[in-house]
């Protein structure tokens, strides 16, 4: 039995969003513990998701 399946994501894409979203849930929990609201950690972890996904992005080859 051959596996002719495609992946969903390369294996370059999925370690690149697992990057992104560690780099986000770091900045949300650190802007949590700081003193900060889930609402702002929710966004500040968003930014950094998309800041963090660009920045590996270019650095992974």
């Amino acid at each position: 039995m051959s596996d002719n399946r495609s992946a969903l994501l390369s294996q370059r894409a999925a370690v690149i969003f697992l990057l992104g979203a560690l780099t986000a849930l770091g900045a949300g929990v650190l802007t949590c513990v700081n003193g900060g609201t889930l609402a702002s950690a929710a966004l500040v972890g968003g930014a950094a998701f998309g800041a963090g996904v660009t920045f590996f992005h270019t650095v992974i080859d």
